[in-house]
């Protein structure tokens, strides 16, 4: 039996699944005082993202895990950026070195794990390094959100899917877009796939 044949072991299976429970109360926990800051109901937000209330309650709860295009829907309608719901202010300072320790990690339910780098309002750039799960795993409905956009694969195969086109990008492949084209992210192969992700938000004109 090789290393990467070997099961996670307890411990580890046991820490992952408490990261990605803290992970997903702090987002429910944004999502709500965003939305408490701005005097909504959870029927008014229900209407503003077209979701249920029972389904942002869950979100709110951290007893869901969300999809990034399903964050990008809701940080739109509290008037915020994906970003702001992925980590605090706090966490997101200005200083030039970001350590580990202090880097947001997200986990939806579409097998993307998603650890924000840095996360720079000032510059209006967002770096991302996102694993995608041995396939099919990805986003379920292509997206669109303000900005340009820049992937890098680092391993494996993505395929990225720009309205009717769809790119299929092996490791050292590059990728760049403006955001608001509708798009979707995918991993079909058997292998877990990684990508660096530079969002800039601002400058699109």
């Amino acid at each position: 039996m090789t290393e990467t044949d070997r099961p996670a072991a307890p411990a580890a299976t046991e820490a992952a699944a408490a990261e990605t429970a803290a992970v997903l109360a702090g987002i429910g926990q944004r999502i709500r005082a965003l939305r408490l800051a701005r005097a909504l109901t959870l029927q008014e937000l229900a209407e503003r993202t077209a979701l249920s209330v029972s389904m942002l309650s869950l979100l709110e709860r951290g007893r869901t895990g969300p999809s990034i295009s399903t964050l990008v829907v809701v940080a739109s309608a509290l008037g915020t950026q994906m970003g702001e719901l992925l980590a605090p202010p706090a966490a997101r300072g200005e200083g030039p070195v970001s350590r580990r320790a202090d880097q947001r990690v997200f986990v939806d339910g579409n097998g993307v794990r998603r650890r924000v780098l840095k996360d720079d309002d000032s510059l209006g750039i967002e770096v991302s390094l996102i694993d995608y799960a041995p396939g099919p795993s990805g986003a379920d409905d292509q997206m669109t959100h303000e900005g340009h956009e820049f992937g890098v694969v680092l391993a494996g195969r993505i395929e990225v899917m720009l309205g009717s086109r769809t790119y299929t990008l092996n490791e050292g492949d590059l990728i760049s877009y403006r955001s608001d084209e509708p798009h979707r992210v995918v991993n079909t192969e058997p292998e877990t796939a990684r990508a660096l992700w530079l969002n800039i938000r601002k400058g699109q004109e």
